[in-house]
């Protein structure tokens, strides 16, 4: 039954991230097509959030993960 439980648990650990990363990634855009001078600065944030965004979404799945595992 855990088991099942864990895997919605890591599925929606990952939907969550891909759905941050393309809100990310999306807003980057809008903001480089406002401002195309600061595309250097814009792109290092976006990079930097989505590191971050992805770090979160791992820890999520080996919390997961172990506490599955007794």
């Amino acid at each position: 039954m855990f088991g099942s439980i864990t895997a919605i648990g890591m599925g929606l650990a990952v939907i969550g991230a891909g759905i941050g990363i393309g809100q990310i990634g999306g807003k980057a855009m809008e903001a480089i097509a406002r401002q195309p001078e600061a595309v250097g600065d814009i792109r290092a944030n976006m990079i930097l959030m989505a590191a971050l965004v992805e770090g979160a979404a791992l820890i999520a799945i080996v919390i997961a993960f172990l506490s599955n595992n007794p």
